[in-house]
């Protein structure tokens, strides 16, 4: 026998593929589908949850589940980790940046080689399709290697893109470790995915030509909205023979 999770679910995945729910539409309440379908508050939840992995729904808390506009992805292009938005000419970003001092603890110690409790400056970069989130990412930096202007305007353009652009002056090091797994709750709910649904992190440390790391970045994307470009380069030396 069918279970009514699958019943409620398919019939939902019906009107969205057939058109019948649009993109960006917002679904009715929990509670009057639970009432349309006849089944339980915990039951319709279950057969959202289904179509949250399968990308077709969003939850977006304190509106309510919407249909997912079609899935656009960006590049991150590995080598230095630039965001390009501009790969995709038709993506429109929007991009919010939150800048906290916090002292290092933890993992952010051995991070960014530094004792616990030192000040570091976090950037917390948030970027948008519309109303879709692409991709959170946390930067941190030691306080004394913050730059006035992002200190005194965090929330400048040029700010908004730090997650993703190249520090003046250039590290002499980018080491980056790109891992798939599941989200926590917490990066779950900021993108609106389901636990359910992998992620892409990716965990890029940038040092100097003294070793001191000057940033460590912590970048988390849905995994079904980037593709991750790595190119690699031979430099060939031409010797000239002299006889």
């Amino acid at each position: 026998m069918t279970s009514r999770r699958l019943v409620v679910a398919d019939d939902l995945r019906r009107h969205i593929t057939t058109g019948r729910i649009g993109p960006g539409e917002r679904l009715p309440s929990e509670s009057a589908l639970a009432d349309r379908y006849k089944v339980s508050t915990a039951t319709l939840r279950s057969a959202l949850a289904m179509l949250q992995g399968e990308g077709l729904v969003e939850k977006i808390h304190g509106k309510g589940n919407f249909v997912r506009r079609p899935l656009r992805k960006v590049a991150y292009v590995g080598g230095w980790g630039t965001l390009d938005p501009r790969t995709a000419a038709d993506v429109d970003l929007r991009v919010t940046v939150r800048t906290t001092v916090v002292p290092a603890r933890g993992h952010l110690t051995a991070l960014l080689k530094v004792d616990d409790g030192s000040p570091l400056t976090e950037f917390l970069r948030l970027s948008y399709e519309g109303e879709s989130p692409l991709s959170l990412a946390r930067v941190y930096v030691p306080r004394g290697l913050t730059p006035a202007t992002a200190l005194s305007n965090p929330s400048s353009d040029a700010w908004a893109e730090a997650a993703f652009s190249v520090p003046d002056p250039p590290p002499a090091e980018v080491h980056e470790t790109v891992s798939a797994r599941l989200p926590t709750p917490d990066e779950a709910s900021t993108l609106r995915i389901s636990t359910a649904l992998a992620v892409l992190a990716i965990r890029r440390i940038a040092a100097d030509n003294a070793g001191r790391v000057i940033e460590a970045a912590l970048l988390v994307f849905p995994g079904d909205r980037v593709d991750a470009v790595f190119s690699t380069h031979h430099v060939i030396e031409e010797r000239q023979v002299h006889r």
